[in-house]
C-alpha cells in the first residue's frame, strides 16, 4: 500500500493581502505627498519662487507617467478629460505671451502648468481604480497627521510662528512665511477622514472607520491652532456639504458628533480657546472694524480689479501683480506682513498676491484666463457631484472624498491663492477630483 502525499493548498487571500499595497506606478505620487513632511527652507524676503523636494518629485512623476504610458501603450486621457484639464493652459499661454516681459512670466507659466494641468493629468493617468485612489487618500491623511502633530507641538512649546505677540501659531514644517501651508494640508486630511468615516468602501477592513474617525477628531486641533480664518470657513462649508450629501439622517448624527468634538477639544480642554474665540469674532468684523490684514486684503483685491480694468482681455501677465500693485493700490496699503518665530528671525514679508485666486487670475490673465480657469474647476466639481449623487457602487467613498476636497478648494480660493510648498499638493488633490469626475465608469468602480 502506498500513500500519496500532497501539500495542502496555501490559504493566502491574495486580493485582501495586496489590497492596500501600492502598485509601482503610484510610488511617484506617494513621493510627492510624503516629501511634504520635509522641513522647508525659508526663502529670502521677496522671493517669488522656491523649489522644494516635492516639486522635484512632481517633475519625476510627470516624466514617469509619460514613460509608463508609452511603454505600456496605455490609453491617454479621454477627450473630455483632456479638454477640461488642458483648457486652462490656453489662458496661461496667452497671459505669458502678452505680458510686458514674457521671460519674467515664464516661471509663472511653469508653476501654473504644474499645479493645474500636468500634476492633475498625471494623477488621472496613474490612478487606475478605487484602490489606488484610497491609497493616495490615506497618504494625504498621514501627511496631515504629521504636520498637525508638529503644529500642536509648536503651540504647546511656544515654538510656532508669531501670533498676537506669542510664538504659538501652528505652521508645521512650512515655516512662518507660509502660514497657510499646514492649514491647507490639515484641512485636506480632515475632509478625507470625515468622508471615509461617513462612506466606507465595500467590505472594508475593520480598522478603517475607527482610524478615519480618530484621524478626523485629531486634526480638528491643529486646524484650530493654525488661526487661519480662510481655512476655517472653507472647511466648515466643505464638511457641511459632505455631511449633507450622505443623507439627512446620517447628517444629523454626524453634525452632533462634530459639535461634541469641538466642545470637548476647544471648550472643555481649553485648547487655544481665548485666541480662537478672538479670531472667530474677527470674521464677523471684516466689514465693521477690519484689522490691518483684512484692510490690506481689500486694497489688494481692488488693485487686482484695477489691473483687469486696464487690460480686460489678457491681464497684465503672469507674475505681473507685484510690479503693477503699487500703481493700482491705495496709499494705505502696508509695505508687508510681519513674520517671525518657528526658527525664523523677524522678516517683512512683501505682499506679492491679492490672497484671492480668482482675482489674481483676473488681474494677471484677464477674462480669457479667468474663463478657462473657472470653467475647468466648475466642470470637475459639477460632473463629480453629478456622478456622486447617481453612484451606488462600491467606490462611492472615493466620490465623497473627491467632491469634498473640490468644494474646499473652490471656497478656499476666495481667501487664498497658490504659493508655498503645499501648492504641489493642490495639484494632487485636483487630480483626485478629476479622476472621479472624468475617468471612465469602469475605472471609477472597483469590482
Amino acid at each position: 500500500m502506498t500513500f500519496a502525499w500532497t501539500a495542502a493548498p496555501a490559504l493566502v487571500p491574495q486580493e485582501r493581502t495586496n489590497r492596500w499595497w501600492p502598485p509601482f506606478r503610484l510610488l511617484p505620487l506617494i513621493a510627492i505627498v510624503l516629501l511634504l513632511t520635509a522641513p522647508v527652507e525659508t526663502p529670502g524676503a521677496g522671493a517669488t519662487s522656491h523649489v522644494t523636494p516635492a516639486d522635484v518629485a512632481s517633475v519625476v512623476a510627470v516624466a514617469f507617467c509619460v514613460g509608463y504610458a508609452v511603454r505600456r501603450r496605455a490609453r491617454p486621457l479621454t477627450p473630455a478629460a483632456a479638454a477640461v484639464l488642458g483648457i486652462p493652459a490656453v489662458g496661461f499661454a496667452v497671459a505669458t505671451v502678452t505680458a510686458a516681459d514674457p521671460a519674467a512670466a515664464l516661471p509663472g507659466l511653469v508653476r501654473y502648468l504644474q499645479v493645474f494641468v500636468l500634476v492633475p493629468a498625471t494623477v488621472v493617468l496613474l490612478v487606475r481604480d478605487a484602490r489606488d485612489f484610497r491609497i493616495i487618500t490615506w497618504c494625504v491623511i498621514a501627511l496631515a497627521l504629521f504636520q498637525g502633530a508638529t503644529g500642536v507641538y509648536q503651540y504647546a512649546t511656544g515654538t510656532g510662528a508669531s501670533y498676537m505677540g506669542a510664538d504659538v501659531r501652528a505652521v508645521g514644517t512650512f515655516g512662518p512665511s507660509d502660514v497657510m501651508g499646514m492649514a491647507t494640508v490639515v484641512a485636506y486630511g480632515l475632509l478625507a477622514a470625515i468622508a471615509l468615516t461617513l462612506r466606507t468602501p465595500a467590505n472594508p477592513p475593520p480598522w478603517l472607520r475607527p482610524c478615519a474617525l480618530a484621524a478626523a477628531a485629531a486634526l480638528v486641533v491643529p486646524l484650530a491652532l493654525s488661526f487661519s480664518r480662510g481655512a476655517w470657513i472653507a472647511t466648515a462649508v466643505a464638511v457641511l456639504a459632505v455631511i449633507l450629501l450622505t443623507g439627512l439622517r446620517q447628517a444629523v448624527r454626524a453634525l452632533a458628533v462634530l459639535a461634541a468634538v469641538a466642545v470637548i477639544l476647544v471648550g472643555g480642554l481649553g485648547i487655544g480657546s481665548e485666541m480662537i474665540s478672538q479670531r472667530l469674532t474677527s470674521i464677523t468684523q471684516v466689514t465693521d472694524a477690519p484689522d490691518r490684514s483684512v484692510n490690506d486684503r481689500y486694497m489688494m483685491w481692488a488693485a487686482a480689479a484695477g489691473m483687469w480694468r486696464e487690460k480686460p482681455a489678457a491681464g497684465v501677465g503672469l507674475k505681473g501683480f507685484p510690479a503693477h500693485r503699487d500703481g493700482h493700490a491705495s496709499i494705505g496699503l502696508s509695505s508687508g506682513s510681519d513674520t517671525a518665530g518657528a526658527g525664523q528671525t523677524f522678516q517683512k514679508q512683501p505682499l506679492l498676491s491679492p490672497h484671492n485666486m480668482y482675482l489674481l487670475v483676473l488681474g494677471e490673465q484677464g477674462l480669457i484666463g479667468l474663463t478657462t480657469f473657472v470653467g475647468s474647476l466648475a466642470a470637475v466639481l459639477l460632473v463629480g457631484l453629478r456622478r456622486l449623487t447617481r453612484s451606488r457602487g462600491p467606490a462611492t467613498d472615493c466620490g465623497l472624498v473627491a467632491v469634498g476636497l473640490m468644494i474646499w478648494q473652490t471656497v478656499d480660493f476666495l481667501y487664498a491663492d497658490i504659493g508655498g510648498a503645499s501648492t504641489v499638493l493642490t495639484g494632487v488633490v485636483l487630480g483626485l477630483a478629476a479622476w472621479w469626475a472624468l475617468a471612465e465608469p469602469d475605472e471609477a468602480v472597483t469590482p
